[in-house]
């Protein structure tokens, strides 16, 4: 499917069940990957990204059985099994992929490449390899870019800041850290997403976790997962974000990720006066979960930076679009790490929306929006950025006319069945 239309003012309501959480997908893959013995993964999520994962742990030679789409049992071949692969691991379009294996290849004892498809290798990877070879990880980029050349060698320990706010690089680190010869403690000024720490946590690794730092001790083994990845917030956001702005609407979630570090948009949207209600919160694997309520609500114009958006920065083109809805003026600030995403989130969010009539303007680090505008209707295009291609599909939901998202195939990347669940609660898209 090449292209979405969307027709406009029809009010969501129902229930919905997002997929499991991206993140934690990967990193479920790829622990398991080095347990000892099998575990088993449920809710895992199909997405275009976890299947590059995934093909990559059964090229360094982990058996892994599916037995339907969204359930595996990973055989784990513990911390020194895995084995080299025949040729250069494809990580595909997806950066998690290719930073987390940089820090788990970088302690093996052969060496390998990682590469994938050009958008992929226009982001930067310096930002991972810098801080691995200061644990004496012998890494090689192009010009700062992937295809990444790692080599075996042996780690030592070391105490590292995160020069950027980024659950990728740490994660990479922590799974470095597993086997360097003594302790790897990395520093982060701002919090990032800790899946790693909890599912490294849960698997028996010695690892203390504190606000601003992880460390992680040499660990012999780690013990198998039985795990049940709850829903991702990240998502959830879309038909959130929906329900908020298009009159009428009321939404429930149900087995949503409600980890603290993840919960970014759903706090500013709260701010910003959306009836938003959590409840039913328990724990599962480690991760804490509830069920999220939304209804249409009257919304006005917040200013975020910080660590606020670092809890957010996946869902920030999404919050453009609340934005265009909510009165007074919106600003983002503190984003620049939007620019080296799949594609220049702000640039490409600015352009887009302008076309429907949004009054957006671009800053080096972030946007401004002043609303509230009455989108109009029209044709606009996803760059190839999947979460761009859903934040415009629920922006046409408030436009005034017919809006048409082009090259919508990259929604795959991230939720595959995005326009299903959103056609299951009365949007209106073909």
């Amino acid at each position: 499917m090449k292209r979405l239309r969307i027709e406009p003012h029809h009010p969501l309501q129902g229930r919905l069940q997002p997929p499991g959480d991206k993140s934690i997908s990967h990193r479920a893959l790829l622990l398991a990957a080095i347990a000892d013995g099998d575990s088993v993964i449920t809710n895992f999520l199909p997405s275009r990204d976890c299947l590059a994962t995934l093909a990559c742990v059964r090229d360094l030679g982990v058996h892994i059985t599916v037995h339907d789409h969204a359930t595996l049992t990973v055989h784990g071949r513990g911390l020194h099994g895995l084995r080299s692969s025949t040729g250069p691991l494809d990580c595909v379009r997806s950066g998690t992929t290719m930073r987390l294996l940089a820090g788990l290849l970088s302690g093996q004892a052969f060496s390998t490449i990682l590469t994938g498809e050009e958008q992929l290798l226009r982001r930067p990877m310096e930002r991972v390899a810098g801080p691995l070879r200061r644990l004496g990880a012998k890494i090689e980029t192009s010009d700062g870019h992937a295809p990444l050349s790692i080599h075996a060698g042996e780690l030592q320990g070391g105490n590292l800041p995160l020069s950027v706010p980024s659950a990728q690089v740490k994660s990479a680190l922590l799974l470095a850290g597993l086997y360097a010869s003594s302790p790897v403690s990395v520093h982060q000024s701002a919090p990032t997403r800790d899946h790693t720490e909890r599912m490294l946590a849960w698997m028996g690794a010695d690892i203390t976790i504190d606000v601003d730092r992880a460390t992680v001790n040499p660990t012999n083994c780690l013990s198998p997962l039985s795990i049940g990845i709850p829903g991702d917030i990240s998502a959830a956001a879309f038909p959130i974000v929906g329900a908020a702005i298009v009159p009428g609407s009321e939404v429930i979630l149900t087995g949503v990720g409600i980890n603290a570090t993840r919960t970014g948009i759903v706090d500013v949207l709260q701010e910003m006066g959306a009836q938003i209600d959590i409840s039913h919160e328990h724990m599962e694997g480690n991760e804490p979960v509830g069920q999220i309520r939304v209804s249409a609500s009257a919304l006005r114009g917040v200013r975020i930076g910080g660590e606020t958006v670092v809890r957010m920065i996946d869902e920030l083109p999404l919050l453009a679009v609340a934005a265009t809805q909510a009165e007074g003026r919106t600003e983002v600030c503190d984003a620049a790490e939007l620019r080296v995403k799949e594609t220049d989130r702000i640039a490409t969010v600015v352009a887009e929306l302008r076309k429907l009539g949004a009054r957006i303007e671009e800053k080096p680090d972030g946007l401004v929006v002043e609303g509230p505008t009455a989108l109009t209707g029209g044709t606009v295009d996803s760059h190839g950025d999947h979460r761009l291609a859903m934040a415009l599909a629920i922006a046409g939901l408030v436009a005034e006319k017919e809006v048409v998202v082009h090259n919508i195939s990259c929604i795959g990347d991230s939720f595959p069945d995005f326009i299903s669940q959103m056609k299951s609660i009365g949007a209106s898209y073909d």
